[in-house]
């Protein structure tokens, strides 16, 4: 790992510091990783405060296992990811388009936050490897994750949330399904590793 980077799991005690990261701009601002909490009919009649309130509250109601985790660099916030059992993800839960594969207790990686003044510096992977190790020390036997394959293009960062599928192939993950979504304009796919011990 890059000297002077920690990674940690998100507690009440440093939401001033998701929320400072969040602020930067993009569909985090809005979202507040709330995306893939709330089934869709709920999502539909919610706003950036509340999604913000809905995470607060998670992160005070229910700190072990955390909503995610969080990389710091020289005392600033530069780096999210959204990971946890997936049935905690309603959305996931209750999706025809990313089924559930099996009854395996896995968890999901569901959405990264990087700052603009990190990317392109590998701090998805290291919050990809820190999510995996702290999967399995919560007892996970394995980890799936939706990522986006851009072939040989660009992906725009409001497509890019979920991660490239080169990552996830860089830390061992394996294509398990195809993705079948007439509203999709990129390639996505549900990947998985087995991690347990």
């Amino acid at each position: 790992m890059k000297p002077g980077v920690e990674i940690a799991p998100l507690t009440p005690d440093r939401w001033d510091d998701v929320t400072a990261l969040f602020g930067e701009g993009g569909d985090a601002r809005a979202c507040s990783c709330m995306y893939w909490r709330l089934r869709s009919t709920n999502w539909s009649f919610t706003n950036a405060a509340e999604t913000r309130e809905g995470l607060r509250r998670l992160v005070e109601e229910r700190p072990d296992p955390a909503p995610g985790l969080l990389a710091c660099e020289d005392g600033r916030v530069v780096g999210w990811v959204s990971v946890g059992p997936r049935d905690d993800y309603e959305r996931l839960a209750n999706s025809r388009v990313r089924p559930k594969l099996d009854d395996a207790p896995v968890w999901s990686i569901v959405c990264f936050v990087v700052s603009k003044r990190v990317r392109g510096q590998g701090m998805t992977g290291r919050l990809l490897e820190a999510a995996i190790d702290y999967a399995r020390r919560h007892g996970a036997p394995g980890i799936e994750a939706y990522p986006v394959d851009p072939r040989d293009g660009r992906v725009p960062a409001a497509l890019g949330y979920t991660g490239l599928l080169s990552t996830f192939e860089d830390a061992g993950f394996t294509v398990v399904h195809e993705i079948d979504s007439p509203q999709s304009t990129v390639r996505r796919v549900i990947v998985r590793r087995e991690i347990g011990g």
